[in-house]
């Protein structure tokens, strides 16, 4: 295959126009071009006079390695796509999974981490079960727009539990900073593909997928698992596990008010960023964690229209609806930043446990909402945690300092459980949201201005002081001004901001060695919430991972 780069097209150029761009480029006739594909397509919208998709295409063609011998334009390499066979990169070459006396592999978590996981062992034979403490995906979407709609809380179902994971409710964004080495990102978009998201993803350079299709790609993807031998359990929690000589000899459950004890040495730990209780279950049982930095703050919305306009000029309205990206370093040295930017779509109450409120922010795939919202977040650090423990007493035991100095594992945990508790207090259970022009003039906010604000849940105007730390707040403010010189009207002062944003990353990471283990042998850390992955590709990633990890170990164990 041969790599061509920098092809650029007008906007609505067609797939026979690039065609003939390629033999053009190539300089062959049609004849030698036995086919192409597209591999990235990315929006160049530098020159406001010149908007058009610039594309990376791979291409098969006769005479293939003379034509790349006799080659001259840079933009023409020899192809470096590797196509994942998960067989090969687990290690398994002809072994038959069913003769094997060791109990079934359990992977807790159904979001992206843990569905990759599951779904690759059951390809593999090794019949998995599946914990997930919430809803399958069509119970728990009725469960979250109750929620929404009444303000009734299911602690178990809502936008952060249940089939699907946290991702399952947001603007479904695939892009990911992870590097493609061994082709696994390449598998998780086809996978998706195969279970009805579009083709596009395959190659646009901000794929996303939007909420109402991911649904679908999780159930599909689910009904394929079991098929091939994976037992899901909803609303099936992990309430204990069971450990001898540093190694894992079991897991405990509960189901209906009833324990389920399951014999297994091989748990794998994709709880996600918000399993609270979960954290401090292992941590009791002696895992290993740390507490790691994340970021906090508002969401923020304009006018879709103005955002596109802004970013696109006249060509807007050829275009999809436009993202962003803006960042800025305050004088105190923090980053403040955009995060999770959601063309078209809506502010949603994030929460999951009672008298705490968070939000985010949710896209369907036409991202055709009146809005654009995104996370304007600031960067904190355990020392964070551990300076507020010690100055305001509020985070309980749990946030003390160790011996060493450190922050305590769990010191994120109760800072975001404190904001968060401000957030549901300051808005009476309701998202607390106040527009940009009197948080600048200190002042609560009546009502909203020129900017409706969209939200999923019910919402009141507040003063969003009362529930975020001040270095948070006037870092915000300090980076506004900036970000208005990168997008002209970002500082509107009708700009609606909603708190809290809380659930950017995990606040914990739990500790893993080489081979993808904790500090008990036998249970492998995986996915956002265990701290190694930030979104669906890179939790999805590394959920592959950790099946080619349990499959090594099992080949070792004479599986």
């Amino acid at each position: 295959m041969i790599r061509i780069n920098q092809v650029k097209m007008p906007l609505n150029s067609t797939v026979q126009e690039l065609e003939r761009e390629l033999l053009r480029i190539l300089r062959i006739k049609k004849e030698r071009l036995l086919g192409f594909e597209i591999i990235k397509r990315s929006i160049d919208a530098r020159k406001a006079e010149d908007i058009h998709y610039t594309y990376t295409l791979d291409a098969e063609i006769s005479g293939e390695s003379g034509y790349l011998e006799r080659n001259r334009n840079r933009n023409i390499t020899k192809s470096t796509a590797v196509e994942y066979r998960p067989r090969e990169a687990a290690g398994i070459s002809g072994t038959d999974w069913a003769d094997s006396k060791r109990p079934r592999p359990v992977v807790c978590g159904s979001g992206p981490a843990g569905l990759f996981c599951a779904f690759f062992l059951a390809q593999a034979g090794l019949n998995p079960i599946v914990l997930e403490r919430g809803s399958q995906v069509e119970q728990r979407a009725k469960a979250v727009e109750h929620f929404w709609r009444t303000g009734e809380l299911d602690p178990e179902t809502n936008v952060q539990f249940g089939e699907g994971g946290a991702g399952t409710f947001s603007d479904g964004k695939l892009n990911t900073a992870v590097k493609d080495t061994f082709g696994r990102i390449r598998a998780v978009l086809k996978t998706f593909v195969k279970f009805g998201a579009p083709e596009d993803i395959l190659y646009s350079s901000k794929p996303h997928i939007g909420t109402d299709c991911l649904r679908q790609v999780v159930a599909g993807m689910r009904r394929e698992a079991v098929r091939l031998g994976a037992e899901f359990c909803f609303e099936t929690k992990l309430t204990g596990i069971a450990a001898g000589r540093g190694a894992l000899t079991g897991v405990s459950c509960m189901h209906g008010g009833k324990e389920r004890l399951i014999e297994t040495d091989t748990l794998v730990l994709a709880i996600g960023h918000s399993a609270r209780d979960t954290f401090e279950m292992l941590y009791k049982k002696g895992l290993r964690m740390e507490a790691k930095p994340f970021a906090v703050g508002v969401r923020v919305e304009h006018e879709q229209e103005f955002i596109s306009r802004a970013q696109y000029k006249t060509a807007a309205g050829l275009l999809p609806a436009a993202d962003y990206k803006v960042t800025y370093t305050a004088k105190n040295g923090r980053g403040v930043y955009s995060f999770c930017m959601c063309p078209g779509g809506y502010v949603v109450d994030a929460s999951s446990e009672q008298g705490r409120l968070a939000v985010n922010g949710m896209s369907n795939r036409a991202r055709d909402g009146r809005n654009a919202n995104s996370a304007l977040i600031v960067t904190v650090t355990a020392e964070d945690f551990a300076g507020a423990a010690r100055k305001n007493g509020i985070f309980g035991e749990t946030a003390g300092m160790h011996m060493s100095g450190a922050a305590h594992p769990l010191a994120g945990v109760e800072f975001q459980r404190h904001c968060e508790e401000l957030a549901y207090r300051t808005g009476q259970g309701k998202i607390p949201y106040q527009l940009y022009g009197d948080l600048l003039a200190g002042r609560r906010s009546e009502g909203y201005g020129r900017i409706r604000p969209e939200h999923k849940g019910r919402s009141m105007p507040a003063d969003l002081r009362e529930c975020l730390p001040g270095h948070v707040i006037d870092s915000i403010l300090e980076a506004m001004p900036a970000f208005d010189r990168m997008i002209r009207g970002f500082a509107d002062e009708d700009a609606v901001f909603s708190g809290v944003e809380m659930r950017t990353s995990s606040p914990v990471r739990i500790v893993r060695d080489e081979r993808l283990m904790s500090s008990v042998a036998g249970i492998y850390p995986c996915g956002e919430g265990a701290g190694y992955a930030g979104g669906i590709t890179s939790a999805a990633v590394d959920g592959i991972k950790v099946f080619e990890a349990v499959c090594r170990s099992f080949c070792r164990n004479g599986r």
